[in-house]
């Protein structure tokens, strides 16, 4: 009995499409708990299955119609098991229908190759596709590990979806035009040509999807970097004007000297007054300043705390400052400054000025320095990866304060999380000090 080299089982294409699913919801934010996930992976690998195999008797007319359902059922499937948008989810499907394809015409080409004209027993048969089915599928997951090693939450914008999406219809057309058209320059005239064109096509399809979801994350990366590194020198360049700030303090300061001496010699009580009530002013002003140790964080400490005296913003500080001296001028400021703004801006958003409370702290305990920033949020926000969800409307150009904290926290060997119980917004960075003496006596 001959083998249709052409007529792939269907129900070799259905544990393909949920397989390839799979592959991709292995690299995605869940959704759904583990209880959760396994039984709606093992309903969506029924469904699949099923409804190819009730359809694969159908007229040809009806073929492109049953393809596009079943890339629905697929999409529909991604959906449920991760957490994306529909955009998101239809650009995980294009990679997933293509990448099943190429891996369900692989194995019927060899299948027939290996047996022409009878079918094998089956073992053979259920074994030759668990090891092409298994050596695809392993290395496309190791390439998406490789890509991105942490799982992701997909942000695709309408443009690369529409990309993404005519790669896949040109792909698919051209790989399978030979089904429909069989008299045209770029038709296959036998069986075995057409099913080579099928799976060569469908590869080079593959590698071009995933080459340019490769070329997405790394634009994406650098863009990434790009918003962090100006957050970090705009919280630089705030240090510096909270210095030259500070020096005006510091000579309006050393001008009271004078003042005191002008206040003894005044002899109206009501002049007397005012001048006492404007040096005390000065003297409030001064006091805003924090002394931890550390001077950059000092400066960085007093150019905020007088922002939050000018907006009724209640900070409270204990840091001991003096254990920074591993980390660069740069990075401190970008992870106390993006953290205090950070709680800053949440507290303007509060019309009750009473409730405006920041508390700061920096200590040693055991073989770490301990970070802790807490602000007053009685309206805790959403979290996806770990992170608050912004509540901008430009959410692709914000939200990297927090971001700009974990990079520079993952510098030095540490970590952060993130926090909203009891009223609270809770920010902790935990650096190995043990690490950073080490690196510090080795570099010198």
């Amino acid at each position: 009995m001959n083998v249709n080299i052409l007529d792939i089982p269907r129900v070799y294409t259905g544990i393909a499409e949920w397989l390839a699913c799979m592959v991709f919801c292995l690299r995605l934010e869940p959704r759904l708990p583990l209880r959760w996930r396994i039984p709606v992976s093992l309903t969506g690998l029924a469904v699949q299955c099923l409804f190819l195999v009730v359809t694969d008797d159908i007229p040809i007319f009806f073929w492109i119609p049953c393809m596009i359902t079943a890339a629905l059922l697929m999409m529909g499937l991604i959906l449920a098991l991760c957490d994306l948008d529909l955009a998101s989810g239809a650009y995980a499907c294009v990679h997933a229908f293509v990448l099943a394809e190429f891996t369900a015409s692989l194995e019927w080409q060899m299948h027939c190759f290996l047996w022409p004209e009878n079918h094998p027993v089956w073992w053979q048969r259920w074994g030759l596709l668990v090891l092409i089915y298994g050596a695809i599928f392993a290395v496309m997951t190791l390439l998406l590990r490789r890509s991105n090693p942490r799982r992701t939450r997909l942000m695709v914008t309408g443009q690369e979806l529409l990309i993404t999406v005519m790669m896949g219809i040109c792909v698919f057309a051209i790989s399978n035009l030979s089904f429909y058209f069989k008299d045209t320059p770029f038709s296959g005239q036998y069986a075995g040509e057409i099913q080579n064109i099928r799976t060569f096509v469908d590869l080079c399809g593959v590698a071009i999807l995933f080459a340019y979801h490769l070329q997405r994350d790394r634009t994406m990366a650098r863009q990434e970097l790009s918003a962090m590194q100006m957050l970090l020198e705009s919280q630089y360049a705030q240090y510096r004007m909270s210095r030259d700030s500070i020096d005006m303090v510091n000579r309006k300061y050393h001008d009271l000297k004078h003042q005191i001496a002008a206040l003894r010699a005044e002899q109206d009580p009501a002049v007397r007054g005012q001048w006492l009530d404007e040096m005390e002013r000065d003297i409030q002003t001064y006091e805003a300043q924090n002394k931890t140790g550390n001077t950059v964080l000092d400066t960085l400490l007093t150019g905020k705390s007088l922002y939050c005296q000018k907006h009724h913003i209640a900070l409270t500080v204990v840091a001991d400052g003096g254990q920074l001296g591993f980390m660069d001028m740069m990075d401190i400021c970008s992870l106390f400054g993006n953290a205090l703004d950070n709680a800053i801006e949440c507290e303007l958003k509060l019309a009750d000025k009473d409730k405006r409370m920041i508390h700061l702290t920096l200590a040693a305990q055991k073989q770490f320095l301990i970070l802790q920033v807490e602000n007053y949020c009685p309206d805790a926000p959403s979290f996806r990866d770990g992170l608050p969800v912004t509540t901008k409307r430009d959410s692709e150009n914000h939200g990297f304060g927090l971001k700009s904290i974990q990079f520079t926290a993952r510098k030095y060997g540490g970590s952060t999380s993130i926090q909203a119980r009891d009223g609270w917004f809770v920010l902790k960075v935990l650096l190995p000090i043990a690490n950073q003496e080490s690196s510090v006596r080795q570099g010198g």
